[in-house]
């Protein structure tokens, strides 16, 4: 297997074993411990390695560092399919924080340049300042072969956008039970919610990312408003209770549109933004906005191996997700 190449299979929403990292001493000595919890169901994991490249010398280390995988299936953040780029990155717990950072984007650099990624994955067996990079991102940067390199990246506000909001009702959907998953947003949302005859529903995030009403909005169709974390809103109309498919929609998160279709009377949005055509944009509530932390941090694996053991992030939510697979 080529060094910092992965592969993984889980089943989201299983139980699982937990293989946690130790960590001892100030000089980034890494030990990998494998501690069976409990007696019970074993889902399908495969350990990830990496050796440590020719790029980082024994002894150096690092504040962050990148590895490549390649994704089988659904990812963390359940989005249907990979960016249409192919340039994804999976990221540690700490920054994954729970499908917070879902839909955001970064620019890491490395030994040979610079990439912009999406975050679409969550990287369990990483410690906070170490990145997955889809094989076609970390090319970009370093040769494959390099296995593990040293980077820096961060966290981007307001990245060009791939299209227009879709939203997806996810499998299982009913009038009493509803989860939604919005693709395109282009920063990390902060807020789904449902119009309904009492006003509008928040919706709860899950670790897999679907925004979710335990007791349903109703039949549909479903009038849905998002908020992501640099305080942009959307409004969306027309979402029909139809489980399964991703519903495409005229609706811009932010900036520009390439939709033919004029919208003369759309009103500006905050700070002087363009409203696109098909959106209803309005300014955000006052108060903090949450977001996704751009300081990213993490001491280098020893030199000559480091080790990242992978597991998915459970959902309980019923009904249970499908089974995904990927690093």
């Amino acid at each position: 297997m080529v060094p910092g190449r992965h592969r993984h299979r889980y089943g989201r929403g299983s139980p699982r074993w937990r293989w946690p990292l130790l960590g001892f001493g100030a000089g980034g000595f890494v030990v990998a411990v494998a501690v069976a919890v409990g007696i019970g169901q074993v889902t399908e994991s495969r350990a990830c390695a990496a050796v440590l490249s020719a790029a980082a010398p024994a002894g150096e280390t690092s504040a962050q560092t990148a590895t490549h995988y390649v994704l089988q299936g659904l990812s963390n953040c359940s989005y249907p399919s990979p960016p249409a780029d192919g340039l994804y990155v999976a990221l540690s717990p700490s920054e994954y924080r729970s499908a917070a950072a879902c839909g955001g984007y970064l620019q890491v650099s490395g030994p040979d340049g610079s990439v912009r990624v999406k975050v679409v994955d969550q990287c369990p067996g990483c410690a906070a300042g170490h990145i997955d990079l889809s094989e076609s991102a970390f090319a970009k940067i370093a040769p494959l072969s390099a296995g593990l390199v040293h980077v820096s990246y961060t966290l981007l506000s307001d990245p060009p956008l791939p299209g227009p909001v879709s939203i997806e009702v996810k499998q299982g959907s009913s009038r009493y039970w509803l989860a939604l998953l919005a693709d395109n947003t282009g920063n990390p949302l902060a807020s789904v919610q449902v119009e309904t005859s009492a006003g509008w529903l928040s919706l709860e995030r899950a670790s897999y990312n679907y925004w979710i009403a335990p007791s349903g909005s109703g039949p549909g169709p479903f009038t849905v408003r998002l908020t992501d974390t640099q305080g942009h809103r959307v409004t969306v109309p027309g979402i029909t209770l139809s489980p399964g498919a991703v519903q495409s929609t005229k609706s811009w998160m932010y900036g520009g549109s390439s939709d033919p279709e004029p919208a003369p009377s759309a009103p500006p949005s905050p700070a002087g933004r363009t409203v696109s055509p098909g959106t209803a944009a309005t300014p955000a509530a006052a108060g903090p906005v949450p977001s996704a932390s751009a300081s990213l941090t993490r001491d280098a694996a020893a030199a000559g191996v480091s080790a990242a053991v992978r597991q998915r992030a459970a959902a309980a939510a019923p009904p249970a997700p499908a089974v995904r697979s990927g690093c």
